[in-house]
């Protein structure tokens, strides 16, 4: 096994993957920007460097101050954990060209499957159902607009480069389309650096599911899926499994076709193969070749680790896993807590955590970095803990989810919490009636 592994990450992650390499017995070694320098996992790492000021380009996103921070400490991997250079696949070459272990996918499979346009092919390829939709990207207004006629309005354009909702435009008639091309192209360059976008039929009614994958050189497995259709502008609020919305012969059909085109590209490592579903059928929307902020909600209904299996297909090559290992139980569901303040059209709020009191019992799970004093700064990403809740089925995991956010007290900072309450009590929810859009087109708080 690994010695000393390196986290090119921060905040829960950071500390998720700490945990896992304390269990395997592996060193650790945190990365961190100035302001986090009382973060978390810094003070739960074996070592730490500091690798840049609090802009995630001169830090987190630093690829020469990262490999400095390899070669200062011996490490002999890397765990990218999500966001950041999770997914840029010239990191992972340049760790592949000195021989670090890059804890995730090849180079070539993170640039295959990290354009979507390609994707969309490999997957079309490998038999899964694609939306329709251009066949590549579109570079000019009029071949974009003819596209859109024939597949017919609404339509989704959306950039090739990247996701979490930057360059995705819904365009509902011509009217709008110039424009709305126009926004997307350019939000696309400033986001991802690559202005293509293509263009997909937008679903009226969509459920987002996704399926987690484990692969090594000898088998693919699945861990079944997730449904992540609370969102709020295309980023995930809640998530759970098993889908309230599939039955057994949708499900099979969905795994036998997931796990069939990994299994033929080749893919190494944890991953998630994300689709649209609806009216009773499922379409491919992307992979994601790295482990998903979701991924407790699957951990806890199978009881597998999914940070330490991502290890040891590293170091091994292979899964230790067979189907046959994976038994899902209950029914498993995640809130994400942001420091948002969701009545004000969710807007950021950073500051410092005066009381912290987090949730205990009975299948309940916090995932975080925060505690009483930790400064939640402006800079990053607004997530600051995962509260996971099993129950014996989707009811009693809702209730223990509600028992669990009211012991939940977090002072100093607005967040989400409150949010939670009421979209874990309202019918639509309760009756899982509801699609991606939701809270985008109904104010809930």
């Amino acid at each position: 096994m690994f010695k000393k592994i390196l986290i090119a990450n921060r905040g829960e992650i950071a500390v998720r993957i700490i945990r896992a390499c304390k269990e395997w017995g592996i060193q650790t070694v945190a990365v961190h920007s100035n302001v986090d320098k009382d973060s978390m996992h810094v003070r739960l790492a074996d070592e730490s460097v500091c690798i840049g000021s609090h802009q995630p380009s001169n830090s987190y996103l630093n690829i020469p101050a990262i490999m400095s921070a390899i070669e200062l400490t011996n490490a002999e991997a890397v765990h990218p954990g999500y966001g950041f250079l999770s997914e840029n696949s010239n990191f992972a070459k340049i760790l592949e060209e000195n021989k670090i272990k890059f804890i995730g996918p090849s180079s070539k499979h993170i640039k295959m499957m990290g354009d979507k346009i390609e994707a969309k092919k490999i997957a079309k390829k490998y038999g899964l159902p694609v939306i329709e939709g251009s066949e590549g990207g579109v570079s000019n207004l009029k071949e974009a607009k003819e596209i859109s006629k024939k597949i017919g309005f609404p339509v989704l354009i959306k950039a090739a480069g990247g996701g979490g909702g930057k360059g995705m435009k819904i365009v509902n008639d011509e009217k709008n389309f110039d424009i709305s091309f126009s926004s997307a192209k350019t939000e696309a360059l400033k986001y991802f650096g690559n202005d293509v976008v293509y263009i997909e039929k937008f679903f009226l009614n969509p459920r987002h599911i996704e399926v987690q994958i484990l692969s090594g050189k000898n088998r693919t497995v699945h861990l079944h899926e997730r449904d992540c259709s609370v969102q709020r502008r295309h980023q995930k609020l809640i998530e759970e499994t098993p889908s309230p919305v599939l039955n057994n012969e949708i499900r099979k059909d969905l795994f036998e076709k997931t796990v069939s085109m990994v299994n033929q590209i080749g893919y190494e490592g944890a991953g998630t193969v994300e689709f649209i579903y609806e009216d009773g059928k499922f379409y491919f929307l992307e992979m994601n070749t790295r482990v998903q902020v979701e991924h407790p909600v699957t951990e806890v209904v199978t009881g597998i680790d999914i940070i330490k299996e991502q290890i040891h297909i590293a170091f091994t090559g292979n899964t230790a896993l067979s189907q046959n290992d994976i038994k899902p139980r209950g029914h498993a569901i995640e809130c994400r807590i942001n420091a948002e303040d969701p009545s004000k059209n969710f807007q950021p709020s950073p500051g410092t955590i005066s009381l912290c009191h987090q949730p205990s019992g009975f299948r309940t799970r916090v995932d975080g970095s925060i505690y009483q004093g930790y400064k939640v700064t402006p800079y990053y990403d607004s997530m600051v803990c995962k509260l996971i809740c099993q129950g014996r089925n989707r009811t009693e995991a809702i209730q223990r989810m509600l028992r669990s956010l009211d012991e939940f007290v977090i002072e100093g900072i607005t967040t989400t919490i409150e949010l939670h309450k009421k979209l874990l009590t309202h019918k639509k929810f309760i009756d899982s009636n509801f699609n991606v859009s939701w809270l985008d087109n109904e104010k809930i708080i």
